[in-house]
């Protein structure tokens, strides 16, 4: 994924109220700019740290700049758009980057689903058969190269692996593909540490079937890609 535009570099301020974020330009205005992360952002949102952000031009919105990317300690680069993850999974499906995921004949995203009637990030089709597939973003990295998910507590997640379990009782195959936008992650966990429900409902869904998946991103300021698997420690 090439982004559309060259990115503007800045300096951290801080992070408040969830979506916004306040940065230092090099004329030393500050700027207010759109957080696209519902997460905790831990290890990612440190005053001072060099991030990059994006401009949509005339598009009426209050705050028309978007945090894209931050450097954290050591020099990694970590793509903290989480809306940037399904773009970046399809794409990797696209070019046969993602192997386990080859073969089928359709790929639709957002495709409604299950008892509670959410949406599914991806749904594979070929024939009469379905794999399903949910995307979740993975920025939360320690020194020793182990990345977490989540980075604080998700009822939300565990919902989604309700719902995976519930497609492989009824036949289908299901994955959850970790998109790991952080350079210095080597591995992906379960962050019992900060959600433990969510690991023991990560660890029974995957007794029951659920294949886990994470690729890991080559990043730079001018483009985003997935480029191979790496392990995923249950």
């Amino acid at each position: 994924m090439k982004y559309d535009q060259i990115l503007k570099e800045a300096t951290l301020l801080k992070r408040y109220k969830r979506f916004l974020a306040d940065v230092s330009l090099d004329d030393g205005n500050t700027l207010t700019i759109y957080c696209p992360n519902t997460g905790s952002m831990m290890n990612c949102n440190v005053l001072g740290s060099r991030v990059w952000y994006s401009e949509i031009q005339d598009s009426g919105r209050k705050y028309p700049h978007t945090w894209e990317l931050v450097e954290v300690d050591g020099g990694h680069l970590v793509g903290i758009h989480t809306g940037r993850s399904n773009h970046l999974v399809r794409e990797a499906i696209e070019s046969g980057v993602i192997k386990e995921l080859q073969g089928y004949d359709s790929i639709r995203g957002e495709v409604r689903y299950g008892n509670q009637n959410s949406r599914i990030d991806f749904l594979l089709e070929k024939n009469d058969e379905r794999c399903y597939v949910e995307v979740k973003n993975v920025t939360l990295g320690e020194a020793d190269g182990k990345g977490y998910f989540p980075d604080a507590v998700t009822t939300r997640g565990a919902k989604h692996l309700q719902e995976l379990m519930d497609m492989i009782q009824e036949g289908h195959r299901a994955v959850l593909c970790y998109c790991v936008q952080h350079t210095g992650i080597k591995e992906v966990r379960p962050a019992v540490h900060i959600d433990k429900d969510y690991t023991q409902l990560l660890q029974e869904a995957h007794k029951k079937g659920l294949e886990i998946l994470a690729y890991s991103a080559h990043i730079t300021p001018q483009e985003v890609t997935l480029q191979k698997a790496i392990p995923v420690v249950i």
